[in-house]
C-alpha cells in the first residue's frame, strides 16, 4: 500500500497574497450588495414613520372638529371649527359641555416630520399647514388648521411626493 502525504509547503505558513485579495473582493461585492438593500430599508421605515404621523395628526384634526360640531369646543362665529394651531390638539381645550371636567386632549404628542431637514426642537415647525381657506392644489397658512403635509420636496418609493401624502 502506498500512503500519499499532503505536499509540502514552501515558507511560512499562512495566507498569500492572492488568497487575501479574492477575500476581500468577496467582501467588498458583499458589501456593494448589502448597502443599498439597508438604505432602503431606512427609507422604508421613515415613509412608515410619515405615513403614521400623518394618520394621527388628520384624526386628531378630525376629532377636534367632531368636538366642535358637537359643541364641546368654543367656537366664534366665523370660525371654521378646526384648531388654531397643531399645539392646541396636545395641549388640549376647555370641554364646553363639561367645565368644571378635564380638558379634551386630541394627541398625546405631536410627531415630527421624519424627513425634515431642519433640526428644529418643535415638531410643529417641521409641518406645512394649510388652513380650511386655502384650496387643495395650494396649501396656505391661515387663521385654523385644516390639514398637514411633509415640507420634504422628496419623492417617495411610490414615485408621489412626500407632500402629497
Amino acid at each position: 500500500m502506498t500512503r500519499f502525504s499532503a505536499p509540502a509547503r514552501r515558507g511560512a505558513p499562512g495566507f498569500s497574497l492572492v488568497e487575501l485579495l479574492v477575500s476581500v473582493a468577496i467582501l467588498g461585492l458583499l458589501a456593494s450588495v448589502a448597502l443599498p438593500l439597508a438604505e432602503l430599508t431606512v427609507r422604508r421605515h421613515k415613509e412608515v414613520e410619515l405615513r403614521r404621523a400623518l394618520r394621527d395628526i388628520r384624526q386628531g384634526i378630525d376629532a377636534y372638529k367632531q368636538a366642535t360640531a358637537a359643541n364641546r369646543v368654543a367656537t366664534l362665529p366665523g370660525q371654521s371649527g378646526y384648531p388654531a394651531t397643531l399645539m392646541d390638539l396636545v395641549a388640549g381645550v376647555a370641554d364646553v359641555a363639561n367645565p368644571s371636567g378635564p380638558k379634551l386632549y386630541f394627541l398625546r404628542r405631536l410627531p415630527s416630520d421624519p424627513f425634515y431637514a431642519g433640526a428644529s426642537t418643535n415638531p410643529a415647525d417641521s409641518w406645512g399647514k394649510r388652513s380650511f381657506a386655502s384650496p387643495p392644489d395650494k396649501p396656505a397658512e391661515g387663521a385654523d388648521v385644516f390639514d398637514v403635509y411633509s415640507l420634504s420636496t422628496d419623492t417617495g418609493l411610490n414615485n408621489v411626493p412626500y407632500s402629497e401624502w
